[in-house]
């Protein structure tokens, strides 16, 4: 028995799709019947005042002007759940940051964050997937945890907010990268290494900013990152894989139909975080200087091998790691 859930969506073709008689989001799911048990609405204060668990899936550019709107509209003990994946150009700020600064203190210990490997079309079609909660109050997370696991779709939980969303963050822009480099006939070996050496270059920003390497290693990170940089399925890669092939930015974002691929804006929040934590960061460098500067990914992928030579591990990230927690 599922729960009842009521679906807020700006569009209103979309709420009437979903009410209709084929009960069915035409514009950003097409072929997948709803359950009964949802309902759409275009009423934002409904949802926040009537739920128990919200979950955010907003664009990270519009989360702080769409929950002002509803901040104080809350239910005392409801929980909002994050999945929103990004980082704010001006204030290099992640979704917890904006929504610490936007909702009242009495409720930051009542929110979470959603990231792992889920292409949104693959949960809808009940095939098994793995999720992880995290929330700085592990008995949030639990109660999250709790909600949304079934037997097909698994949620872990940690307390390492900040591992979590910057894995769900960056990976996007990793996926970019590879999805230039197939773009370019660059090959399997090329895809590989740059999903190595990307997640080494998150592990290290995440860890400048407090968070476990551990957490990197899980969903949130590697599970993430292999699924958005290898799915056929990953609108990042798919931006990409477009670049490489000689398209211009600007006409594959007028195609995408209202579809956002956060990477695009969150390659320049990464590289200036980079700067700012003085963490090098090549890869990242490379695809903001791509999208950013317009500079030729060729050229940027042979700067890259001819860097300084260096040792693979990073012994830093292996002082910080922690014992490996049980399965």
């Amino acid at each position: 028995m599922g729960h009842k859930v009521l679906l807020w969506a700006l569009e209103k073709e979309v709420v009437e799709s979903i009410n209709g008689p084929n009960r069915e989001n035409s514009l950003f799911l097409p072929g997948h019947k709803c359950p009964d048990g949802l309902i759409a609405t275009g009423d934002l204060k409904q949802v926040a005042s009537d739920c128990e668990l919200i979950l955010m899936v907003v664009p990270t550019p519009f989360v702080e002007r769409t929950l002002a709107s509803v901040a104080n509209a809350f239910k005392q003990n409801s929980i909002l759940v994050s999945c929103t994946k990004g980082i704010l150009n001006d204030t290099l700020e992640t979704p917890h940051e904006i929504l610490l600064r936007v909702l009242p203190s009495s409720f930051h210990s009542r929110l979470a964050y959603l990231s792992g490997p889920s292409f949104a079309s693959e949960v809808v079609k009940g095939l098994p997937t793995l999720v992880t909660i995290a929330a700085h109050e592990e008995t949030v997370a639990a109660r999250v945890q709790q909600l949304l696991s079934t037997h097909r779709f698994r949620c872990y939980r940690t307390t390492d907010v900040t591992g979590v969303e910057l894995g769900g963050a960056l990976k996007n822009v990793l996926a970019i990268a590879c999805g230039i480099s197939d773009g370019l006939n660059m090959g399997n070996n090329a895809r590989a290494a740059l999903i190595t050496r990307g997640l080494n270059e998150i592990t290290r920003l995440a860890v400048a900013l407090g968070s476990n390497p551990l957490t990197l290693g899980g969903l949130a990170g590697m599970g993430d990152l292999v699924l958005t940089c290898t799915g056929d399925l990953s609108r990042n890669r798919t931006v990409g894989l477009r670049l490489g092939q000689g398209e211009k930015l600007q006409n594959i974002q007028a195609g995408m139909h209202g579809a956002v691929a956060e990477g695009v804006l969150t390659s320049k929040s990464a590289y200036n975080l980079s700067r700012k934590l003085r963490v090098e960061c090549p890869i990242i460098e490379g695809i903001y200087k791509v999208i950013h500067e317009g500079a030729d990914a060729i050229t940027v992928v042979q700067e890259s091998m001819s860097r300084e030579l260096k040792p693979e591990i990073d012994h830093s990230l292996v002082a910080a790691t922690t014992p490996v927690p049980a399965l």
